[in-house]
């Protein structure tokens, strides 16, 4: 059984984020955890290449239609259909023109709780809502309102995997097997040892 410090999760800095010079300071976020970047490219992307990767779970569609109804209704909002695969269909139309609209750097994080502790410094994939001190919620002022209104994808700078499962989907979906490295960084042991040993002379 492997360790949790094993845990990667993949994270895609899109376009946005690119032309807003934020490269550094998502790094910088996702680094100062403890996690640690074992996997790196640009690439522009094929918009087949998008499709299959917001497809590789079956469910997606009807899922991701579901999350879009509720969050216009808890809002108070009328949502522009109460069909799921509907609304999704529109979504990945966009999400297809926004991912390939530019270069993307793809990333993959390992360290433990790798995956949810990426999702929250990232923050909630609606920027409006995200919290204050997140990634999303101290850099974006995007709403599903505006990119509905504009027809368009919501600008959220970032995908990040949503679980251990959609990682593992992912990851090999972007990387080859040899485009992640395995080695280690000296803060490992601080974060990691059971034992706190060496530091005093």
């Amino acid at each position: 059984m492997k360790h949790p410090k094993e845990e990667r999760t993949l994270v895609i800095i899109k376009p946005d984020a690119i032309q807003r010079a934020l490269i550094g300071e998502i790094v910088l976020r996702y680094e100062r955890i403890g996690l640690k970047l074992v996997g790196l490219k640009m690439m522009v992307p094929t918009e087949e290449h998008i499709e299959q990767h917001y497809t590789l779970d079956p469910n997606w569609r009807r899922v991701t239609g579901e999350k879009t109804i509720k969050s216009y209704k808890d809002r108070g909002l009328t949502p522009p259909s109460e069909d799921p695969l509907e609304i999704t269909a529109k979504i990945l139309k966009n999400l297809k023109k926004y991912m390939t609209s530019g270069p993307v750097i793809c990333m993959v994080w390992e360290g433990a709780h790798a995956v949810e502790l990426v999702r929250k410094i990232t923050g909630g994939t609606e920027p409006r809502g995200a919290a204050v001190g997140t990634i999303r919620g101290d850099f974006v002022i995007d709403s599903y309102v505006m990119s509905d209104a504009d027809d368009r994808a919501v600008r959220n700078l970032i995908h990040a995997s949503g679980s251990v499962d959609e990682a593992n989907m992912e990851i090999p979906h972007w990387f080859e097997k040899g485009e992640i490295i395995d080695y280690k960084v000296s803060h490992e042991d601080i974060l990691y040892e059971k034992e706190l040993q060496g530091i005093l002379s």
